[in-house]
């Protein structure tokens, strides 16, 4: 059963959107590689190309791989990440 679901376009779709979603609630780019990886995934079942399921994760992996890796060339590395706090909150100003 597990094998005919994961060869369903669809359940590659849902995936990918409830990891976006989970990207939405945890920001930060982690999850959003594999969501757009999903979506490609489903995209390539719905196009009709039959392959098995080590070949699916295969695709999925190699896709979110990709996605994430342009996501951090598009989105870049954040300079400066640790924030250095010059005025305490109960300073008079």
């Amino acid at each position: 059963m597990l094998s005919s679901l994961v060869g369903t376009w669809w359940a590659w779709v849902v995936l990918g959107f409830a990891l976006g979603v989970l990207e939405i609630l945890a920001p930060g780019y982690i999850f959003l590689g594999f969501a757009i990886g999903a979506v490609l995934t489903g995209v390539v079942v719905g196009l009709g190309i039959s392959a098995s399921v080590p070949a699916l994760v295969l695709i999925f992996a190699v896709a979110s791989l990709v996605a994430w890796l342009a996501l951090r060339r598009t989105m870049g590395v954040r300079e400066g990440q640790v924030k250095v706090w010059d005025r305490d909150i109960n300073d008079n100003p």
